[in-house]
């Protein structure tokens, strides 16, 4: 599946290491290598963790297409309402073997 209809709009990548990043889709290509605009990184933190989940500012950012697990559509009108800072969850694993 081609990620040119996602062009200009704002998605997000989940990385092999299990990074979640959230961005404008700027370009892409057949290697399903990304650029993204106004890129942010979530931090999110166990419910025993202390300190308060964050998003990180990247700006404009590249990711290899091997480093790429999912790339999917965010619904601003959902994404907007959420408090990125108190949400908990556990890790995201690494994919890698």
């Amino acid at each position: 599946m081609s990620l040119s209809p996602y062009i200009n709009k704002k998605v997000c990548v989940i990385t092999v290491d299990g990074r979640t990043l959230i961005g404008v889709l700027f370009s892409c290509d057949q290697q399903t290598n990304l650029v993204l605009q106004e890129t942010v990184e979530r931090v999110i933190r166990p419910a025993d963790d202390p300190e308060p989940s964050s998003e990180v500012e990247h700006g404009l950012y590249l990711i290899r297409g091997d480093n790429v697990v999912i790339c999917g559509l965010v619904d601003d009108e959902i994404d907007s309402k959420i408090d990125w800072t108190a949400v908990r969850g556990d890790v995201i694993g690494t994919t890698k073997h």
